[in-house]
Formats: structure tokens, C-alpha cells, sequence
């Protein structure tokens, strides 16, 4: 699990200790285990937000862990050309190679710590696909796609990529010098990420190795989510147990606290965690398939406008495959 490494963390930035006067350590109201699925032509995934009521993950949608898996030669597998309006697709990339291209001209190759940032708006087209020569010869992958929800003045905001490379995310340490952190969206500590956002939120990937403390201070007004993606430890005011495969929600507080084990299994030798929080966006969500938006309504039109042919033509592209799939079926739990 490469992402962004350092040589020497002690260089870095240090997250400040809190001052135990003013900080209050977020207790966690709920812990969640991800099942397991299918996207697109049949890579594995994990459903993070699984379980997880909509109201507890605002301004999140979807959360999927893509892998980890080893594949053989002729085995990896992406998803054919779909379309998405209403959101902000997030994809960041651990292990492996995706190529991402979109019927608004963006587009590019991610690998180890890179994101790509696609805000859907009023419609958008596009594919997400192993290069051809990871699918003949095979190898590791390990993703997230995340989805941001766009509040209703911004629904219909013009489409726009951006390509975020893993040198570009703000470092960190924590006091103790045991964890890394990788701050991609919103901001830390007086530390900013690289990735721009519609709607206000924090999106960071911290690595803590054995028996290390992060206390990460939280916008008070953020809601906050933790998805311990390897490893154990302990998360919460209260350190409660949580294990690969987990989701944390936290309750109100403006500071988040996390202990990895002392002693880790050897396939996974730190604690990762990929913490998210933003500000709830309140508003009614109608959600079917790859349309979020605020009314019933608005999902018929957005399926209207997508067999109309008004959310973007498929780019010529040399061998690229021209099908279009687009799921009839509403998510689980959305009242779709």
C-alpha cells in the first residue's frame, strides 16, 4: 500500500498536541463492517457506507473500496461508459493503474497516491478502466471511489477533472512522530490540500505504525466519517476496537483521536485510515443509479436527458470500448 511515502516523517509538519481545554474528542455513535460486491464489469469491492443512514453520512453518498486484489494475466477489470449528474465522483488510487476518460475532455492515468476529482454537475459521461497492459499481464489494485453530493443551487454546475498527482497532497506528521498523514481535500491544521471542492469537506489518508496515537483536530461543523482501510487499532474518545473493513461515525466534538495496536498481522503492518467529514447539506436527496438529485422529478429528467443524448457523446477514442450501461435500480436505503 505505496500511496505517498517519506523517508524521514520527522521532517514534516507536526499536527499540534491539543489543548485538552478547548479540544473535545468526538465520541463514535456507530461502527459498521463493509460487505462485499461487484461494480462495473465485476471488480471487487467493499460498500463502506453500507448499512449507514444518509442523514449520518451528509454531504457523503458512496463510499466504495475497489480491491485490494491480485490479478492474473487477462483478469482486471474496469466499468464501460456511464453517465453521472447531481455529484462529485472522487477516486484515489493506493495500488495499481486506472485510466479515466470523460465526454468533457478530461482525462489521465493515476497510480500509487494519485486522485482524480470529477464533479458530475449537469451531466457528464465517462470510463474508468485498467491500462491494456495491466490487464495482460496482471498485478495489484487498490482504490476508493467516493461520492460528494452537490448542493441543489449547484446540481447543474458545468462539468470539470481535476488531476490531483500524490506529490502534490499536504504531509503531516503527528506529535509523536508515528503517523503520516496525507491531507488531498479541505484543510488541517493550518494545512491545505490540493483538491478543490463545491461543497466544503476534508478528505485525508493517515498511516499509523504499531502502537501510534493521531489526535487530528475537526471542523466542529463537519460531520465525521473513518474507514479503517488496513490494519487495527482503536478509534474515538472511547477507543473502541475497529479492524480492516470498518466504518467509524463520529459524534460531535472538534477533535478525532485514533491508537493503531502495538502488534499488526504481517500482510498489514500499519493502521490505515481514510478520514472524511464535511458540511451536512441538509436538502431532500432523490438517488437512482448514477442521478443525485433532489426530487423524483429530477431523476426522470436526468434519465431523459441521458437517452436524449444530452449529457455528452462518447469521445472517439482508438479500441476504447463504445458501450453505454447506466443502472435502473435505486441504491439501497435512499427512498429513491
Amino acid at each position: 500500500m505505496p500511496a505517498v511515502t517519506v523517508d524521514d516523517i520527522t521532517v514534516l509538519p507536526r499536527i499540534p498536541v491539543p489543548d485538552p481545554v478547548v479540544a473535545r474528542q468526538r465520541p463514535v455513535r456507530g461502527l459498521t463492517d463493509a460487505p462485499r460486491g461487484f461494480e462495473g464489469e465485476g471488480f471487487p469491492v467493499r460498500r463502506a457506507f453500507a448499512g449507514v443512514l444518509l442523514e449520518d453520512l451528509d454531504p457523503f453518498i458512496h463510499l466504495d473500496q475497489m480491491g485490494e486484489v491480485e490479478y492474473a494475466p487477462g483478469e482486471a477489470k474496469g466499468t464501460p461508459w456511464h453517465p453521472h449528474r447531481g455529484f462529485e465522483t472522487v477516486t484515489y488510487i493506493l495500488d495499481g493503474v486506472f485510466e479515466h476518460a470523460d465526454s468533457n475532455g478530461g482525462g489521465g492515468v493515476i497510480t500509487n497516491g494519485d486522485t482524480q476529482w470529477m464533479t458530475a454537475g449537469a451531466g457528464i459521461l465517462h470510463i474508468e478502466k485498467p491500462p491494456e497492459w495491466l490487464v495482460a499481464q496482471g498485478g495489484l489494485f487498490l482504490g476508493f471511489q467516493l461520492w460528494v453530493n452537490l448542493p441543489r443551487d449547484q446540481k447543474l454546475a458545468a462539468p470539470r477533472y481535476q488531476d490531483i498527482r500524490a506529490g502534490e497532497v499536504s504531509l503531516l506528521s503527528s506529535p509523536d512522530g508515528g503517523t503520516l498523514v496525507r491531507v488531498i481535500a479541505g484543510e488541517v491544521a493550518g494545512h491545505a490540500g490540493p483538491g478543490s471542492t463545491y461543497t466544503p469537506m476534508t478528505l485525508v489518508h493517515a498511516t499509523l505504525a504499531p502502537g501510534a496515537t493521531l489526535t487530528i483536530p475537526w471542523r466542529a461543523d463537519y460531520n465525521a466519517l473513518a474507514y479503517v482501510l488496513a490494519g487495527r487499532g482503536t478509534v474515538g474518545a472511547e477507543r473502541r476496537p475497529a479492524r480492516t473493513g470498518q466504518l467509524a461515525v463520529f459524534g460531535p466534538g472538534n477533535a478525532l483521536e485514533f491508537v493503531a495496536d502495538r502488534v499488526q498481522d504481517s500482510n498489514a503492518p500499519t493502521m490505515d485510515v481514510l478520514i472524511l467529514g464535511g458540511r451536512p447539506i441538509r436538502e431532500p436527496i432523490a438517488w437512482m443509479g448514477p442521478f443525485v438529485m433532489n426530487t423524483r422529478d429530477e431523476v426522470i429528467q436526468a434519465f431523459s436527458d441521458y437517452q436524449a443524448g444530452r449529457l455528452g457523446t462518447i469521445p472517439a477514442v482508438h479500441n476504447a470500448p463504445t458501450e453505454l450501461q447506466v443502472s435502473q435500480q435505486p441504491e439501497p436505503g435512499t427512498g429513491a
